[in-house]
This record gives structure tokens, C-alpha cells and sequence, in this order.
């Protein structure tokens, strides 16, 4: 059960002085529009290697542990481009210290396949434990890991923070209703949509991952 998110709380602040923190170096609808092996338009020269999957509303309906049946064939496209080291969800329900003993990761790598990264604090503020998982796998670069989510204030901030590229799912699973998510819905209209030129995400390299 996801309670509270202080990290969020912390670091969403950021966005006054910089909002292009939130926002992504790609947008697709969901899951099964990702493309796969990963490119980003305009730096198709990015070694991608590490990914980051969120759970909730990306690959999996909210409140669920297993992958979306539409999914099921681009997940088997995913698991086929990159090795099962070199995946990793980042969720802030499993995982967690919400999650007692870790009983939902545990049954999220069951019927996943996937390792699910134990970390005390949330997103947007666990890139040191994703980075520490990726050194371990051989990946050390910020700029070659990729974070894919639903939400622009957890996902798509911390990949910016942690200096990585970013692909924001923009309807999900279901198109949310939630207030968070209808928030950020507007602000990336009002920053990219509707804005010539639009405001773009940072290119991985040019931000210093924080210290939050």
C-alpha cells in the first residue's frame, strides 16, 4: 500500500525554478507504443543499455502485479533486446518500505521475470540505489539508462535528476483521473504542446543528479 512520499514532496519544488525536470525526452501512450530496442528522437546515437520500468499504470494496471495481457508480446520483445540484468522496476508501492517484507517484489519477480529494486526512498528520490543495481551489471553512465513511467512528477523528475533519458506514458494502462495526474497532463500541454517552440527535458549529461 503506498502511503506517503516525502521524496515527491521534496524534490517536486525543483520544478519552480526548472520545469523542463518533468518533462520527457519521449512521449508515447502506453506501453506497447514503446520502441523497442529504445531510441530517443534527435540523439539516435544514445547507447541505452539499463532500463527502468515503473509498475504501476505502465506495464501493469494500477494496484496490479502482473503485466497487462495486451503487453505481452512487447514484453517478450523487451526481455528479448536486453538482458534480464539489464532490467529493472522501480516501483513506489513494491519494493518499498510499504511493502512488508517485501512480499509484493517478491511476487512482482515471480511473474515478471524482472528484479524489483528494494529502496527505502521513493521516487523521485532512489537514483543512487538504481545506479549502485546498474554498476553491479556493468553499467556505470547515467546517459545510458532509460526511465519508463506514467507520471512526470516521480518518473519522468528523476530520470532528469539522475542525468538519464526519460519516456513518459502518457495515457497508461487507463487514462487516470487523479488529480497528480491530470496536473501534469496540463502542464505538459502547456509546456510542449501548445508552446512554440516547446520547452524540452535536459539532455542527459547536462544534470547533476541530486543529493536529495
Amino acid at each position: 500500500m503506498q502511503i506517503f512520499n516525502a521524496s515527491a514532496i521534496l524534490n517536486v519544488g525543483r520544478l519552480s525554478y526548472n520545469p523542463s525536470l518533468c518533462l520527457p525526452h519521449l512521449a508515447v501512450a502506453s506501453f506497447d507504443k514503446l520502441p523497442i530496442p529504445f531510441k530517443i528522437p534527435g540523439h539516435e546515437e544514445a547507447n541505452i543499455r539499463g532500463v527502468v520500468l515503473d509498475k504501476d499504470n505502465c506495464f501493469a494496471k494500477d494496484k496490479d502485479d502482473k503485466v497487462w495481457p495486451a503487453y505481452n508480446d512487447i514484453w517478450a520483445e523487451l526481455q528479448t533486446n536486453y538482458p534480464k540484468e539489464h532490467l529493472l522496476i522501480v516501483s513506489n508501492s513494491a519494493g518499498t518500505n510499504d511493502d512488508t517484507n517485501y512480499e509484493q517484489a517478491e511476487k512482482l519477480e515471480k511473474d515478471t521475470g524482472v528484479t524489483v529494486l528494494r529502496h527505502p526512498t521513493k521516487k523521485p528520490g532512489c537514483h543512487e540505489e538504481i545506479m549502485a543495481y546498474f554498476a553491479k551489471q556493468g553499467i556505470e553512465k547515467p546517459s545510458e539508462i532509460v526511465v519508463i513511467g506514467d507520471r512526470l512528477f516521480t518518473d519522468m523528475l528523476m530520470a532528469n535528476m539522475m542525468g538519464a533519458w526519460g519516456i513518459w506514458l502518457s495515457e497508461g494502462v487507463e487514462l487516470s483521473n487523479k488529480i497528480w495526474c491530470k496536473m501534469e497532463r496540463g502542464l505538459y500541454d502547456r509546456m510542449v504542446v501548445n508552446r512554440d517552440p516547446p520547452v524540452k527535458a535536459p539532455t542527459p549529461g547536462e544534470t547533476e543528479v541530486s543529493k536529495l
